[in-house]
C-alpha cells in the first residue's frame, strides 16, 4: 500500500468516526485533524468522492493548456535528433519551412521536458540512438573486428575429440656449432595436447612428413584412432601444388583434412605456438645452459625424454585440462567405440 493510499483510507476513517459520534470535534481530537481540515475534506469527498481523498501535489493538475501539440513536439525531437547544434529559434525557422507552426520558447520546453536543453546532451540523444541502431556488418568490417576487438581475438579453437584437430609447425630451435641451423617439427593433437617431435637441420616438405609417418600416425593407429584434420602455417614446407607438393600429396593419401592459418596471424595455431613456449622454458633453454651438444642425436634423445615426462606425468595446465596429463586426456578423448591399447602408458607409469 502506498503512502497516499495510507493517508487516504486515514482520511476516510476521520468522517466514519465522526459520523458514529455525531460530534465533529471529538472526532478530530482523536484523529489529531482540526475542525477546518475536516470539512475540507468532507467536501471534497462529497464532490469528487474517494478520488478527492487523495493529497494532490502542486502543479500536478495535468498537461498545461499552452502546451504543443503531440505531433509538433516529435517534429521537435527528430529534428533535435537529426541536427543536434541547432538552437531553438533555428529550430523554430526551420519546422515553419515545414509547416509546423511552434515559437522558441515551444522548442525549449519541449527540450526541458526531455533533458535537451543543451548542446551536449543532444550530442548524447545522437549518439545513444545510432549505437542501438542494428546493422550488417560487411566482410572487410568483420576482418578488421577480428583483427583488433578482444572479444574476436579471445576465441577459442573448438575440439570434439581426440583426432579431431592436429595442429603442426616448424620452430627454429638455434645453431648448433659443427651442425648448424636446427629446427623442430612439432605436432601436438589439439584435444588432449598430447605433442611429438623431431629435430632436424632443415626445413623441407620431406621433414614434415618424416614426423607425421613416423610418430604420429603409428601412435594414433595403436589406439585405433584416426585425424581428421591437419593446421599448418603457410609455410613451404606445408603448402604447394596439391598434385606435386609431398606434404600435400601424403596428406591426401591418408585422407586428412589439410587447414591453413591466415597470414602473418601466428595466433589462429595458438595451440602449437604455446607448446614452444613450453619447450623453450623448460627444455632448450635449460638444456642449452647445462649441456654440450656434439651432435643432432644428442639434442634428439633428451628431447624425446623431456616429451614423455610432458605427455605422461606433467599436469597440463591448459584450458579444459583440469590438471589432468595429455596421455590421460587423449585416452579419454577416444571415440567411444574405438578400444585403444594403453600398455605404453603402464609402462610410463
Amino acid at each position: 500500500m502506498t503512502t497516499a493510499e495510507k493517508v487516504s483510507r486515514r482520511k476516510l476513517s476521520l468522517l466514519d468516526l465522526a459520523a458514529d459520534l455525531s460530534n465533529v470535534s471529538r472526532a478530530c481530537k482523536l484523529m489529531g485533524y482540526s475542525r477546518q481540515q475536516f470539512y475540507e475534506i468532507r467536501r471534497n469527498y462529497q464532490t469528487y468522492g474517494s478520488a478527492g481523498l487523495v493529497d494532490r501535489l502542486p502543479g500536478a493538475r495535468g498537461p498545461h493548456p499552452n502546451r504543443v501539440e503531440e505531433a509538433v513536439e516529435q517534429a521537435i525531437l527528430d529534428h533535435c535528433l537529426a541536427h543536434p547544434s541547432h538552437g531553438p529559434v533555428r529550430v523554430a525557422h526551420e519546422l515553419m519551412l515545414k509547416g509546423v507552426q511552434v515559437s522558441s520558447g515551444g522548442v525549449r520546453g519541449v527540450w526541458s521536458r526531455h533533458s535537451l536543453l543543451s548542446k551536449h546532451e543532444r550530442f548524447l540523444r545522437l549518439e545513444k540512438s545510432v549505437r542501438e541502431q542494428a546493422f550488417e556488418l560487411s566482410d572487410e568490417q568483420i576482418r578488421v573486428l577480428e583483427r583488433f576487438s578482444p572479444e574476436f581475438r579471445e576465441r577459442h579453437i573448438e575440439t570434439k575429440h581426440t583426432g579431431d584437430l592436429v595442429a603442426v609447425d616448424t620452430f627454429f630451435v638455434g645453431t648448433l656449432k659443427g651442425v648448424g641451423k636446427v629446427y623442430l617439427q612439432s605436432v601436438i593433437d589439439c584435444y588432449s595436447r598430447y605433442a611429438w617431435g623431431r629435430l632436424y637441420t632443415n626445413k623441407l616438405p620431406v621433414t614434415a612428413v618424416h614426423v607425421l609417418n613416423e610418430d604420429v600416425l603409428p601412435f594414433f593407429e595403436k589406439h585405433n584412432a584416426r585425424i581428421s584434420t591437419v593446421l599448418s602455417d603457410n609455410g613451404r614446407e606445408f603448402c604447394g601444388r596439391p598434385d606435386n607438393h609431398p606434404y600435400e600429396l601424403f596428406l591426401q593419401l591418408e585422407e586428412i583434412e589439410h587447414r591453413t592459418t591466415k597470414v602473418r596471424r601466428p595466433q589462429s595455431n595458438g595451440f602449437v605456438e604455446r607448446l614452444h613456449r613450453t619447450l623453450l622454458d623448460e627444455h632448450f633453454r635449460i638444456m642449452g645452459r647445462t649441456k654440450w651438444y656434439e651432435s643432432l642425436d644428442e639434442m634428439q634423445a633428451d628431447l624425446e625424454t623431456y616429451l614423455k615426462t610432458y605427455n605422461y606425468n606433467r599436469p597440463h595446465q591448459g584450458r579444459n585440462m583440469l590438471g589432468r596429463t595429455p596421455y590421460t586426456v587423449f585416452i579419454d578423448g577416444l571415440p567411444k567405440n574405438d578400444d585403444s591399447d594403453t600398455e605404453d602408458y603402464k609402462l610410463a607409469a
